[in-house]
């Protein structure tokens, strides 16, 4: 299901410190760990939320969310969360959420039973938002705002004072000075260390730029496509446009990320693309994202608000994405995107988009890296520590993606085998087996809990490893491994190696049976490692 063009709830943002990016973290491309097919070897993990739709505060795995639209760093390390429909900035730090600015207290319901927000400034505790969106930080700490049901840009100061900064309430396009200027629906804010601040005005499909003054301007052209959403009801839809950023044209932009120039990253959610504004030139481009163009030569069927999305990585400028949304930029000058309905992280750098994590279907799992799935991610953002928050909008979750590292203990000589962060200990040195990874039995077993049983079947000698009720059964001298669980039939898979008896020590492949038990294998050639990881859980 598309986002109703008048309900945009769940947005984003990444500006942050440093002109307003995320640049924090090491390179994340450079110093990745990459499977064989080059994905970045990462681990997926909740954060906060236990996926309830609630206003719940507390420890961090328990607390309630209702579609957190943006996540942010503070300099502190603490994360901030725009609760979107709760209607607050939420706060964790030291496995803890509370509540940053809003009531503690919910004032009104809808007729649902759902807290609605206001508009009211004052202290952090007293004062009232409306679908806060988006957030950024400047390089004070001082806290920006993307209101986007209030039509207002907020701030939240270092002394905990909310107060307006730009907007009345009340939708309209006008440019003008703090409360006489107007906006529809800001989805995200960027803001330089020195306190401008740019906002993603979806619903005017414009970006705008407000001055430290508080005087607000706008910096490209207005969309004039019109389109007949019901019969007898016509309205203005966005467009594309490259080129000069006075002529250019967007289509409810919904992400924003300041790159170390102190230019602007745009997520044109309904154009399908990521879009490039060089402010010193003047300039706007795709930079990745592209749609069909149609019979009626445009990339919009007839009254439709939206470009048509899709899903292919690759080449940047021939990427699809459907609704990509939060963006933040990364210390070598990648951009994370969260793509929100086709549910994963995707990366784009040097000319080309991956996917970090996630699959193009909806879910809550943890795991490793394409094991684990989203619901409708809203915004990412890149911490100090190099890790990844996404906000998990449909989950109500916020969620961990951690690039995986060797352990910090491992040998420099030999072949090696880790469990997640841990060392696998041997009492005989594992070995290569026409490129496979062999282990003595035993120690794997016990590793992983499984009992060895040893069998003898029409004179051939099985080993058996039994846990519970399933069995992985291998076979000495012959290639293959069987999957045997109760109740079910027998599964059965061809390998290209078989076990042996070596010095008393009977040697497995490591890959087979590990991927029986369900975990993920990777072999890292530089360190000679098998790499096994827990592929995937729901927690």
């Amino acid at each position: 299901m598309k986002p109703l063009k008048y309900i945009l709830i769940s947005t984003f943002t990444a500006a942050t410190l440093l002109g307003g990016s995320s640049a924090w973290a090491a390179g994340l491309s450079a110093d990745a760990l990459r499977s064989s097919t080059g994905q970045i070897l990462a681990d997926v993990t909740t954060f906060a939320g236990i996926g309830d739709f609630e206003d719940v505060n507390g420890d961090a795995l328990s607390a309630g969310f209702r579609a957190p639209g943006s996540v942010l760093q503070l300099p502190d390390g603490s994360i901030l969360i725009a609760d979107t429909r709760n209607h607050l900035i939420r706060k964790v730090s030291g496995g803890k959420v509370t509540t940053f600015a809003g009531p503690e207290v919910v004032v009104t319901t809808n007729s649902q039973g759902f807290p609605t927000g206001g508009l009211l400034d004052g202290k952090d505790s007293e004062a009232f938002f409306n679908a806060p969106s988006g957030l950024a930080v400047d390089g004070k700490g001082n806290v920006y705002v993307a209101d986007s049901a209030n039509n207002a840009v907020r701030k939240v100061d270092t002394n905990g004072q909310v107060t307006t900064l730009a907007g009345n309430g009340v939708p309209g396009k006008k440019d003008g000075k703090g409360a006489d200027a107007s906006f529809y629906h800001p989805s995200d804010v960027a803001v330089t260390d020195d306190g401008i601040v740019y906002v993603a005005d979806s619903l005017n499909h414009v970006i705008r730029k407000i001055e430290t003054d508080g005087t607000v301007s706008t910096l490209n052209a207005a969309s004039t496509r019109a389109i007949l959403i019901h019969p007898g009801e016509a309205s203005f839809a966005g467009e594309y446009q490259d080129g000069s950023l006075t002529e250019a044209k967007f289509n409810e932009p919904s992400g924003l990320a300041l790159d170390s120039k102190g230019n602007l990253y745009v997520s044109d959610t309904g154009n399908q693309r990521v879009r490039y504004i060089d402010l010193q030139a003047g300039t706007v481009k795709t930079v990745a994202g592209s749609t069909a163009l149609l019979s009626n030569n445009t990339i919009y069927g007839k009254n439709e608000l939206y470009a048509g999305g899709d899903y292919a990585d690759g080449e940047a400028l021939k990427a699809k994405f459907d609704f990509p949304k939060g963006l933040t930029v990364t210390s070598e000058g990648g951009v994370l995107i969260a793509d929100s309905l086709n549910h994963v992280i995707r990366y784009l750098l040097d000319g080309k988009v991956t996917t970090i994590s996630g699959t193009a279907q909806t879910g809550e799992t943890d795991g490793v890296e394409r094991a684990a799935k989203f619901y409708n991610p809203s915004d990412v953002t890149v911490t100090a520590q190099g890790n990844m928050i996404v906000a998990d909008a449909s989950n109500n979750k916020i969620r961990k993606i951690t690039p995986y590292h060797l352990p910090a203990n491992l040998a420099s000589q030999g072949i090696k085998v880790v469990h997640d962060d841990k060392v696998i200990a041997f009492d005989a040195q594992p070995e290569l087996q026409d490129g496979r990874t062999m282990v003595p039995v035993r120690a794997i077993s016990e590793t992983f809990g499984f009992e060895v049983k040893y069998a003898e079947q029409a004179g051939k000698k099985i080993v058996q490893l039994s846990k519970g009720n399933t069995t992985v059964e291998l076979t000495i001298g012959e290639t293959g491994v069987v999957l045997k669980q109760a109740g079910q039939a027998d599964v059965k898979q061809s390998t290209d190696v078989s076990p042996y008896v070596k010095q008393d020590r009977t040697y497995v492949p490591i890959r087979f049976f590990a991927e029986q038990i369900g975990l993920d294998v990777q072999w890292d050639e530089a360190t000679q490692t098998a790499i096994l990881r827990t592929k995937s859980f729901v927690k």
